[in-house]
Order: C-alpha cells, then structure tokens, then sequence
C-alpha cells in the first residue's frame, strides 16, 4: 500500500510539475521576444548602435552592426559572426545559439530547421579571415556594455595590456616537477578551488606540488572581452597562454567540475603526453541517441524547461532565452557588490562568500557564449575525445558524482565509465553538485593526494 500511495504521489507531481513548466516556460517564450525589442531600443540610445541578437534577421543586423558580419553559404545558411584578428572555424560555434524552438514548437513537432545544418545533419564549415583594420581598428578590449558591470575587478583588465587568466598559483616555487591545474565550472571562479581544498592540502603536497587555480576566460577575475565567443579553442589557447606556457609546465594533473570536465578532456587530448592523473567531477556526457543532433540533444539535458528542480529551472532561463538572461545578469552580475554585500550582512559573515563571487561576477556574453559553444557545442566531440583518453592516454581517469546532484545526473559519469573502462568512477552519497566539494574539502583533499601519490608511482 505504502509503495503505491508514492508511486502515485509521484505521478502526480510530475503531471504538476509538467504542466506548470509548460505554462511558466510558454510565458517565457513571448517573453523573451518582447525584451529582444527593448534591448534593441535601449542599446541603440546608451551605446549608438544595437548589437545583433541570435533571433534576429540576419541581413538586418549585418546592416545596422559595422562590428558583425553576416556569412552564407550560397545562400542556405546564415550567420552573424563576431569580427576578430585571426581565422575563426564556424564549426566551432554551436547551432543552439540560432535554434531554441520554443516549448509550443517543440509540442507540436513544428520546429524550424536549423538555418546553418547542410542535408546529413552536419554543421556547414568556413573558415573566414576577419581584420581587424577593416572596420576601424577596434580595441582588443571595449569598454564594457551598458548593462555589465565595470568596477574594478571586472574591468581592470581592460586597461592593461597584459591578455592572460587571472591564475592563482600556491606551492613549490623553483625546481617543480609536479603541477595541478584546478578548472572550475560554469559560473563558478577559481575560489571553488582555493576557498575549498587549497587551506586542507598537507604540508607535503605543497612542497613537492605547484597548484594552478584558474579563472576561466570571461569570469571571475579574468578578462571579459566583448568581441570573444567563447569557444572551446580560446578558452584552451587563454589556459595555455596563461599557465602552461609561461610557467614552463611540462606534466600536470588535471581537476575539473562540471563544465571544467569537457576542458580538462579538451586539454589532455591536445597533451596526451602530459597528463599524469584525470579527475573530473560531475562530467555533463550525454550521448545522443541515433537520429538525434548532439547539440540539441544536450541543451535539453543540461536545460529540461522545468520549474523544478530549481537548479534545472535556472538552467533553462540561462539557456534558452537570450534576452531573459541578459534581464537576469543585468540584475545580479551588475550589481554583485551588492549582492556580496548584502550576503555578508545577513550571514554576519558567519560563512564565506566566495560562490556568491563566483556565480555574480561574469558578463551575459561570457555565460551565453561559454553555455552554448563549449557545453552544447561540444558535445559531438565528447565522445572522441573519451575514447583517445582510453586509447591513446596512459593517465589515471577518476571519476567522482554527488548522488544528489539535480543538474548533472549520476548516469553521466556511468556514460564516461562505458567510455573509459578503466575510469574509477565514485558516486558520494547525500553529495548533489555543489556539495561534491563544498562541505567535504577535507575529505576530496586526502583524495586528491592519494590520485597524485599513485600516479608518480605508475
């Protein structure tokens, strides 16, 4: 009887939670189509010109944005790209920023074609050279938008001509054979790492190891270019420019959380030689089944257009609209001082800040882009990038997954486990994904060191 009262308590509130999300995300949906219109009337009084949107025409906006340029393939497909200094594959770009059906179209199987797949479902590639010069010799760094923040800390960058990660470093100095490179999550900062597990690493790892802590291209402390689209190539190229090639690192050890998981495969592929240990936290693989494209397949994984969980409900406002979660970056990342503020005040500092810092302190440009062209957009290459660790890395893989976690299920590191066999993966219980750290600091450090210790031993 037991068994049933819940088996039929829980039917029914996903019939709830099913209906409610169809009403809620439908409102959304006319929405974000309003703000699309306010935006366009509010950037062309504060800045003299709108920027080109991804639910816009595109001959428009190639018209009104000298900054943008439209690119078509005779005709079939079409593009606003970004214009910067250097050659830039399209195939790098995500399709899910130019399709996001809305919930009605999707119902209804009505959905529009993807405007940049070519017959067979592949991305059209081009390459197109783009110079700066050519439109007016535009600074490296604009000064940010109207609806960003420019305090110091998100901004000091833009007034230096040093191009590198914020990249805090702790350990051994001089004669280092042993290097950590820390990759934190999508909106999260380098302060997940040394808030967390940096106080709680023994003595003897410090004097042996240099451990890297970085903060990803466009947040927390690091650059925030407005021109950039945040693909997976210059989020490599900033790592490589900013801790691997001016500190001479040779080998290293890998972690990385969540999004972090897809540049730390990434990154082992392009050094398969360097890698000495993998360990990924709550990795997002979601193989998509036959028949189903890899972008799209993954968008609606990571954003299901439900109102709850809350987390997924979160996701999906920062994924599939565009101007909502400009709204919601113009009223917590602008303001974060205060929200900082505020949190300090009502904790009575009785407990840190720093996920209230990681998760304030981006751009909507940097969150939009790095959502769509390294999480969705990479997940077509997830899958080779598994099987070259498997079969071309001779590196420890450990796998560790919060049996909680809401955002990124359990059954995506079994998915990496099929991939890598040899993979220790670990399910921690009562742990969801944040808690996979923050809480067990202590714990996840003694492992870590343990990872570290047996791989020298390899």
């Amino acid at each position: 009887m037991g068994n049933t009262k819940r088996s039929v308590l829980a039917i029914s509130g996903k019939i709830i939670n099913d209906l409610l999300s169809f009403i809620v995300f439908c409102m959304l949906d006319v929405l974000d189509i309003i703000l699309c219109y306010v935006y366009k009337v509010v950037d062309f009084f504060m800045e003299d010109e709108w920027k080109p949107c991804y639910c816009s025409s595109p001959t428009e906006e190639a018209i009104v944005n000298r900054g943008n340029i439209l690119v078509s393939d005779t005709g079939v497909a079409e593009k606003i790209v970004c214009v910067t200094a250097r050659k830039l594959q399209l195939e790098e770009v995500s399709g899910t920023l130019y399709l996001r059906p809305s919930l009605v179209a999707e119902v209804s199987k009505t959905t529009v074609k993807r405007r940049n797949v070519v017959e067979g479902g592949q991305p059209t590639v081009f390459a197109v050279e783009m110079v700066q010069e050519k439109i007016g010799g535009r600074k490296s760094h604009p000064v940010p938008r109207w609806s960003d923040c420019d305090c110091d800390t998100c901004n000091s960058w833009s007034s230096s001509c040093k191009d590198t990660l914020f990249v805090h470093m702790e350990g051994r100095k001089v004669n280092v054979n042993e290097n950590v490179l820390f990759i934190h999550g999508f909106i999260s900062s380098s302060a997940f790492w040394t808030e967390t597990l940096f106080p709680n690493f023994s003595r003897s790892v410090k004097s042996k190891y240099r451990l890297f802590a970085i903060d990803l291209l466009g947040f927390g402390k690091s650059p925030k270019p407005n021109e950039s689209l945040y693909t997976i190539k210059e989020h490599l190229d900033m790592i490589e420019r900013s801790v691997i090639e001016p500190n001479k690192v040779q080998s290293f050890h890998i972690v990385a959380h969540s999004l972090g998981c897809i540049l730390a495969l990434a990154l082992a592929v392009k050094y398969p030689k360097s890698v000495k240990s993998l360990t990924l936290l709550a990795p997002p693989y979601f193989p998509a089944p036959n028949g189903e494209e890899a972008t799209q397949y993954m968008m609606r994984k990571v954003a299901p257009r439900q109102v709850w969980p809350l987390i997924a409900f979160g996701a999906s406002m920062a994924c599939w609209y565009e101007h909502v979660s400009r709204t919601i970056c113009l009223l917590i990342c602008k303001h974060h001082r205060t929200w900082e503020f505020l949190t300090k005040l009502v904790t009575r500092n009785r407990i840190r800040t720093y996920l209230i810092e990681g998760f304030c302190c981006h751009t909507h440009n940097a969150a939009w882009h790095t959502l769509h062209n390294v999480i969705c957009g990479t997940a077509a290459k997830i899958e080779g990038y598994l099987d070259m660790v498997q079969n071309h890395l001779n590196c420890s893989v450990n796998v560790f997954h919060g049996q909680d976690d809401e955002l990124i299920p359990v059954e995506c590191s079994d998915n990496v486990k099929t991939k890598v066999p040899r993979a220790n993966v670990r399910v921690v219980e009562k742990k969801d994904h944040i808690t996979i750290v923050v809480g067990r600091q202590k714990a996840f450090a003694r492992e870590l060191e343990q990872i570290w210790k047996s791989a020298r031993t390899r």
